[in-house]
């Protein structure tokens, strides 16, 4: 099973599950703001009801370029945090890795396309 986080918008968060090449799941939250807060218990509510544990998940592909600042820190360190714990690898939607100081770990790197901006405009 792969685990497909996309967090590079603001508003919501994209989360999926593939497998031989085919979306198992996909699920697009409402998350203005929020994606620290709701990626990991969608993740988890997506998993219970798939009938899947986090061993089943095989690899992480997690986009890294765009959109929000934060937004894209969140779903770039959750895939590597989780890439990391369950010893698979983490690819970014465009396969740029950089090499981690462990031998078989990448770790995907953010790719902003604009100036950070970490304040709350007119929401």
């Amino acid at each position: 099973m792969i685990l497909y986080i996309d967090t590079t918008v603001n508003k919501y968060i994209k989360i999926a599950f593939k497998k031989d090449g085919r979306i198992v799941m996909l699920k697009k939250i409402l998350a203005l703001y929020k994606q620290a807060e709701k990626l990991l218990p969608w993740l988890n509510k997506m998993l219970l009801k798939s009938n899947l544990k986090l061993n089943d998940i095989k690899k992480i592909i997690v986009n890294n370029r765009g959109g929000s600042f934060t937004s894209l820190r969140i779903g770039i360190i959750t895939a590597n945090t989780l890439g990391f714990a369950l010893n698979i690898p983490v690819v970014s939607s465009e396969s740029e890795l950089i090499k981690a100081n462990q031998a078989d770990f990448n770790v995907i790197k953010p790719i902003y396309d604009r100036e950070p901006s970490i304040t709350i405009e007119n929401f």
